[in-house]
Parts: structure tokens; sequence; C-alpha cells
């Protein structure tokens, strides 16, 4: 192959596999000594869920890992990120409870078997499934003191059994999901919010920034402790991973440009300035003022630089105008509706997604200029309209994914290639359809195909398509194990 060919390709040791969560896929909650998650009770509370169903089978994942192992396989991926379940391996969650040994055994044989089929383990430590007898014990996230400690602890006991052939870890998935949808809007575990109506308790106007800050702790100091027990022997790197969506001005007025940036600050800046750049976004300062709880200088000096990379889960592009009364949202209006009248993009099945390839490039290009770290995309997809509804042979044809996807990695390569955007993985989200959170069943974002009724999985189109893609965009003689 010429190098001008090479050139034009993602560099051979670029990383690329499905994604998937504990919670979403597992089931079998009750068994092998598993405890509770906030998710157990929280999603069989009649309206939690839009189908009224909840995880404790999911896709059954916990009884049929080899089957994934075996599909994933075939995919020929080169890696596969995953979450452990932090209550089943501690059922109880805490520093002084037991741990599981079954909980520990599950993950270490399933490790074993992803690197015996030549598949790199990208394991999240949380997912948001919270054991559920912390937060009845001190309320969870929102108890600093408690919960820190107690988040190291987990961490510790996975480094200490896994470590040793685990070489990429994320320390939370979306922080900004964990404080603004479970502490916020309450429509996530454990549901506290301000609206009397949703929740019997909560304080919507200080509790998702007490428990962002207590996350961004949390990820920190377990950071502090992988770099100083376990990085020499073990190997491995270890980031948080964050949410976040391009926000473009709805049109070119001052005020609308700044919305955008404020769109941006309150959802990736609350939680990357202060972990890469040292402190929280001036924005986010202003708008909150004594309700943003403040780093002492001691933890700032854990928390500034805590993260060896730049994980960052990305779906969609916003249009934002100045405005509104949603302080959770940064007083920023979002709309896919241009002024012209005309949509974005293709309409997915939740109401906040359209498909909006340029955008990606656009955040890749930010994201890289304001933090200067290598980006890991773990999370990336698109829920087509009304899958859950279409006999599995149309499902099967999921030709809106296809074509998101075509534009995602089109996006993903000119910005590596033409940018220069340092990116060096992409998980495209998710490997299965799953159990989608509030969504219940009825949102479907798997490239495989999920039969609840008998768990058979067959892969849709955009599977196909994904694989193909990076067989023939990464440079060749890539087969790389660890």
């Amino acid at each position: 192959m010429t190098s001008a060919a090479v050139a034009h390709k993602l560099p051979k040791d670029f990383i690329w596999g499905f994604a998937t969560a504990s919670f979403q896929i597992e089931g079998s909650t009750n068994v092998d000594g598993r405890g509770k998650s906030i998710w157990d009770d929280f999603s069989k509370q009649p309206g939690k869920t839009q189908d009224g169903r909840n995880g404790d089978v999911a896709t059954d994942s916990y009884r049929l890992w080899k089957e994934d192992i075996a599909l994933l396989t075939q995919y020929g991926v080169k890696s596969y990120r995953f979450s452990l379940s932090w209550s089943r391996i501690i059922p109880l969650g805490g520093r002084n409870d037991p741990i599981n040994p079954k909980g520990i055994a599950f993950y270490s044989n399933f490790i074993d078997s992803l690197l015996e089929h030549g598949i790199i383990p990208f394991v999240t430590l949380y997912h948001w499934d919270l054991p559920q007898a912390l937060h009845d014990r001190y309320g969870g996230w929102l108890n600093q003191d408690e919960i820190v400690q107690d988040y190291v602890h987990y961490a510790k006991v996975c480094f200490q059994a896994f470590g040793d052939r685990v070489k990429h870890w994320l320390t939370v998935n979306e922080p900004w999901c964990v404080a603004i949808l479970g502490y916020g809007r309450g429509v996530f575990a454990p549901g506290r919010s301000s609206d009397r109506e949703r929740s019997p308790e909560g304080d919507s106007s200080t509790e998702p920034w007490i428990v962002g800050h207590n996350v961004i702790l949390s990820h920190a100091y377990a950071v502090r402790l992988y770099r100083e027990e376990f990085k020499a022997a073990q190997g491995g790197q270890i980031g948080v991973t964050l949410n976040g969506d391009w926000a473009m001005p709805y049109d070119d007025s001052p005020q609308n440009v700044e919305a955008a940036q404020h769109a941006l600050d309150v959802t990736i800046g609350w939680f990357a300035d202060p972990i890469y750049l040292g402190q929280y976004p001036e924005y986010l300062k202003q708008i909150l003022q004594k309700r943003l709880p403040e780093f002492t200088p001691d933890e700032l000096k854990v928390v500034k630089g805590s993260s060896d990379f730049y994980g960052m889960n990305t779906y969609t592009t916003k249009l934002c105008r100045n405005g509104g009364n949603d302080e959770l949202q940064g007083f920023v209006e979002h709309t896919f509706t241009r002024p012209d009248g005309t949509q974005l993009g293709t309409q997915a099945h939740c109401a906040w997604l359209q498909d909006y390839p340029e955008g990606f490039r656009h955040l890749l290009n930010y994201i890289w200029k304001r933090y200067r770290l290598p980006i890991y995309v773990t999370e990336n997809g698109f829920a087509v309209k009304d899958e859950s509804s279409k006999p599995i042979g149309k499902a099967l044809q999921d030709n809106d994914r296809v074509n998101y996807f075509k534009g995602t990695t089109a996006s993903l390569k000119a910005a590596v290639i033409e940018d220069g955007v340092d990116v060096r993985a992409y998980f495209p989200w998710s490997f299965l359809d799953n159990f989608e959170w509030a969504d219940g069943y009825i949102t479907r974002f798997g490239v495989t195909y999920v039969d609840y009724e008998t768990q058979q999985r067959c892969p849709k189109e955009s599977a196909k398509f994904l694989v193909k893609w990076f067989g023939d965009n990464i440079d060749a003689g890539d087969r790389k194990t660890q």
C-alpha cells in the first residue's frame, strides 16, 4: 500500500468497537448475590418507564454473555466497552461491606474471554447503577464525605481484581445525566426533583450541582489512587467520559452566538473545565453563584489533570437561542427548527435527537482545541423512529441509522485526517437493543436487533455497514490485543 493511501486511513492502532452498560443488558438482578441498584425499584414504579417495563431481564446478557462475545467476534471488533455493576461486586456498596466473589468471578471470566477472542476490554466503573443501599444509608451522591470514600474503595476493588488485564478504564459515564436527570429533572433514578408531582423530595436548584461536584471528586480521587498504586504495575489509562452535543447559534445575532457557548459551558464545561483546566466555567459561576460548590485548593490539585484522555459521548446538534427560564439548560432554548422552518436533520425516535453529522466534526474540533488531549468517542448512535413497532424484517433495514453512521464516520475521518484532531477510538452505541432507561424498551439504539421474547440477536444493516467501514478505513496490520 502506498504512503498516500495510508494517509487517507485511520492509524493502525485506532480502537473501534461497540458499547453497552450493565443495567441495560445484564438482567439477572437477584442472581449470584447481586444487591439492588437505584434503578431496580425505580424502574418498577408506575410511570417511570414509558412501557412500564424494567431491567430484571433486559437482554439477559448475564446468562448469554458467551453468545454476546461470539457475536462481537463475528463482527470483528477491536474492543468492547461495557460497564461493571457496582452492586454485583459489592452488593451493599460501602467500603466496609462484603465483596461478592461471584460478582468478581463473572467479570473476570468475561474479561478473560474477551482477551481470548482478541478483543480489548474498555471498562466503565460507573454507568448510573448506584447501589440502592448507599442511597438509603446516606443519600448516595448527595453525601460528599461518604460517597467519595465508597466510590474510591469500589474502584480499588476493581483495579485489584481486573487491572492486570484491563488497560482502559472509564470512571464515570456522563456525570451530567447523573446530576441533571437524577436530581434535577427527576426522570432517572433516584428520581429527585423540585417537581412534587414527580418526586416527594428533592431540590432542583441545589442538588444537581452538589451531585455533579461529588461525582467530579469521586472520579478524581479514584484516578489519583490508580496513578499512585496501580498504574506503574498495570500500565493502563484512566479517564472520565462526558456527554455533550454540539451547540450552534440559531442565527448570527450576538446573543444567540453567546447562547451556543453557554449551552456548551453548562453541559460539557461544567465537568470538563475543572477536570482539564482546573476551574468551573465563568458562566456557571455567574448563574449559580453560591449554589455552585467550590473546590478546596487541595481538592483542585487532585481534580485538575485527572483524566488521561477526553472520553466523549455525543449524539446530535442543537440550535441555540438565548432565553427561556430553564436554569438546568443555562437559560438557553434548544430547537432543531431553523429560522426558515426546515429541520436540522432526520428525526430519531427520541425527541432530543436528529441526524447532523457536520456537528460531530465541529464538536471534535472544539474539544481538541479547548482541552488538548486525545479523544476517545465512547458513545455515538441513533434510534430509528418507530423501530419497535416494525416487523423484524423491516427493523433490520435500519436505513436512517446507516445514514447517521455514514455521516458520523465521514466526519470522524475528516476530523482526524484533514483537521488533525487526535481521535483514538470510536464506540457506536449500542452493540444491542437494550433497556433504554426511562424509555423502557420502546427506543432501540442497537446495531443488533434483540427480540425480547426469545432473546434472539440479529445484525441490522448498520452493524454490517460499520464492520465494513472500519475494515476499509483503518490501516492494516492492526489486530492488536492487550
